[in-house]
This record gives structure tokens, sequence and C-alpha cells, in this order.
């Protein structure tokens, strides 16, 4: 198995970039320090970053220093010790304020990812091939790719209705697409990914062909209530996000019953594996206090 996880840490071949996840933002966060290291020529990171964060601060005026967070992470010593992290984006805002030659073909990647979104701005096209390209690379044929596609042209469908029954903010959508999942499956869609074992990874795209039917059904099903009785804000579309949801269920329920097992399964696409070291630390701590 190949178990090399794709995060930004890739981006720093050679150089550890130590990361941890948060399950409930689902985002991964990265050692500053790290990042500073392998950036520069410093021989004492730490100060160097002190010394970055004063600058943006007072100079650049940047609040990238206050969106640091606080975790633990393994040192050297093998001990865990809190130290700064940043998202995502925050690490790419970082790489971008680090003046130094190491920091040049980082800030490059970054522009030519730019330029490419900007492309896809005037051909859209070129963002449909990628996204087939990419589920070519990773061994789906053109059958499963063109259902996938299919489905998140429906799933806009049931947003846009969703969006014409005053549904407007991000946080919205996420419980309503909860309440369907949790209808039919009995699990939010971040516990039906715990479940899978994936994170930040789609959730469609470890589903088996059965789990994909009864998704799209609760939606469709949503979809046509919801069109049909117009509901109106977060609590009536809950509802009828609910009752679609359980049609699904029924499906679901009678499936399982003429095969004699679950439909749900724990399998994923992933070709890596994840080990959560936070998690391995606390049990290894609770049995050094117990003994």
């Amino acid at each position: 198995m190949n178990n090399k996880l794709q995060t930004i840490s890739n981006l720093f071949d050679g150089n550890e970039i130590r990361s941890i996840w948060d399950s409930e933002k689902e985002e991964y966060y990265f050692s500053v320090i790290d990042v500073i290291n392998a950036l520069t020529d410093s021989n004492n990171p730490r100060n160097y970053w002190n010394m970055l964060k004063k600058r943006m601060s007072e100079k650049e005026k940047s609040e990238l220093s206050t969106k640091c967070v606080q975790l633990k992470l393994r040192a050297q010593d093998g001990k865990l010790r809190e130290t700064d992290t940043l998202d995502t984006k925050g690490i790419l805002r970082l790489i971008e304020s680090v003046p130094s030659s190491k920091a040049e073909p980082f800030k490059l990647w970054l522009a030519n990812l730019g330029s490419e979104r900007i492309d896809e701005v005037f051909d859209p096209e070129i963002a449909i091939s990628r996204a087939v390209t990419y589920y070519k690379n990773r061994g789906y044929d053109d059958k499963w790719i063109k259902a996938r596609l299919t489905g998140i042209v429906d799933r806009f469908k049931l947003t846009d209705v969703w969006k014409e029954l005053g549904i407007t903010k991000d946080y919205e959508y996420g419980i309503l697409t909860n309440e369907i999942y949790k209808s039919w499956s009995g699990m939010k869609a971040s516990e039906y990914k715990e479940f899978k074992g994936i994170r930040k990874e789609s959730l469609r795209d470890s589903m088996t062909d059965i789990e994909v039917v009864l998704t799209d059904l609760g939606e469709i099903a949503t979809r046509e209530l919801a069109k049909e009785q117009k509901p109106y804000g977060l609590e009536q579309n809950r509802q009828i996000a609910k009752r679609g949801g359980n049609i699904a269920k029924i499906t679901r329920d009678n499936l399982e019953r003429e095969l004699g097992r679950t439909v749900i399964s724990n399998k994923n696409s992933l070709s890596y594996e994840y080990i959560d070291e936070k998690l391995l630390e606390d049990k290894k701590e609770r049995t050094q206090d117990e003994g």
C-alpha cells in the first residue's frame, strides 16, 4: 500500500512538516516552525518566525500571526509540545511572506496555480477536464466518472432549489445535507467519513454504487418535495430534508431485508492509511497513568 498522504506536506520534499488533523473543523494544521526551517537557511527557525510575525504585523498589517493555533505536536525527543500551527490557507500565505530564495519555487507554484484557476473562469471545460483526468489517474472507469459528473449536476439542482427557498449560508447547506444523510444512513456526513476512514476526501468517491444510489435518491426526493411544498427557511427545509432522506431509508430497509445484510460499507478508495498520532499518544498516556 502506498501510504504517502497527499497533503501540503508533499510540497516540501525531503523535509518533515508535522501536521495534525482537526476532525471537527475537517482541516489540517501544519507546524509553522517546520515550514520556516524548510524554506530558509536560518539556524534558529523559531527566532526567524518571531521576527517574521513582528514584521508582518507592523509593516504588512497582516493578521496571519493571530490565526496561528497552538497545538501539541511531537518533538524530536518524542514528547508532545505546543507549537504554532496554521491551516492550509495560512501556510500558503506564510510561504508568500518568506523572503528566501528557497521559497521562490513555492511562490512560482502558487502563481501557476492561480493562473490555472483564472484560465478556468474563461474556459470552464479546463476544470472539467482536470477533474476527469484526476479520476482516471485514480483508477475510476469512464462509466463511473460519467455517473459522478451527473451526480454533481443533480446536486446543484437541489442547492438551486434550496437557494430559492431561503437557504443562503454554507452552514445551512451543510445542515440540510446532514439531515438527508442521517435519515437514510444514520450518520452525518462527517460521521460517515470517519466510518469509512477518510478525512477531506469526497465521501461519494468512496461510496459503493448502492450507497451512491441511496444518496441520490434522498437528494432527488428532497428536491421534488421542496419544489412541491415550498418550505421556506432553514427549519422548514430541515423537515423536508428528513422526509427526503427517509424515502431513501425505506428503500435501504427493503433492500437489506431481501439481501439479509447491510448495504453500508466501511470501504474507501484511498491508497494510503491514516494514523491518528494524537489518539495513539492519548492511549499511551492513559496506560502510563494507570500503571
